[in-house]
């Protein structure tokens, strides 16, 4: 697959890293997941015990408005719902979160490991017999880690099998890296954003 891919997202990068650093907790892979219409109910069910210690976590990407003129360097925030559904949840719950505080709360320190992680791996996005490997195209500048709200009104799950959770917001900086071509898997160049832009010269204007 090609490194231009739309699947290659500054939020696959940051999913990974925290999933290779917390598997330092003695869990296996966390799973991670998109936000997306599924019960809570039915994750905890699925993933109520295992080598991850009944930990998961949702996601969601959004958007920061930027404070700047300069257009490439990008603003996002990453909101993570983190559960914990084993009988020791409160201990995994917070053994992950100030995990994550100390990873990713060091501004540009938290960047340049980061970004030493990323650039020694590629990332498969396709199955383990039918492999689609990408490169980092992220540069990340900074990261912080804050809560705007009380964790306790995540807990109010209905009838969700959870006993642990709490909310963490990771806000970060980055450029995709630009005007450099890079090799995808079948050996040809890609452009990684759309700066070889050029204006379109058509003999007769196009019937839409």
């Amino acid at each position: 697959m090609a490194n231009d891919s739309l699947l290659n997202t500054p939020v696959v990068w940051v999913n990974k890293y925290l999933q290779a650093k917390l598997s330092g907790l003695g869990f296996s892979t966390i799973p991670f997941f998109p936000t997306s219409p599924s019960t809570i109910d039915s994750l905890t069910q699925t993933f109520a015990a295992g080598e991850n210690g009944g930990i998961m976590a949702t996601y969601d990407r959004m958007f920061k408005m930027s404070r700047s003129s300069f257009p490439h360097i990008k603003c996002e925030q990453l909101l993570y719902y983190f559960y914990a559904t084993a009988e020791n949840s409160i201990t995994n719950m917070v053994q992950v979160t100030e995990a994550v505080h100390r990873l990713l709360n060091r501004g540009d320190e938290s960047a340049i490991e980061v970004n030493d992680w990323c650039s020694n791996r590629k990332i498969n996005v396709g199955t383990g017999q039918q492999q689609n490997l990408l490169d980092n195209i992220f540069y990340f500048h900074d990261f912080k880690v804050y809560q705007l709200e009380e964790t306790r009104d995540i807990i109010d799950f209905g009838t969700a099998r959870t006993y642990g959770g709490n909310k963490i917001i990771i806000d970060f900086d980055y450029h995709q890296t630009p005007g450099v071509l890079l090799e995808d898997t079948d050996g040809n160049e890609d452009t990684v954003t759309y700066s070889d832009w050029k204006p379109e010269k058509l003999s007769t204007k196009e019937i839409i």
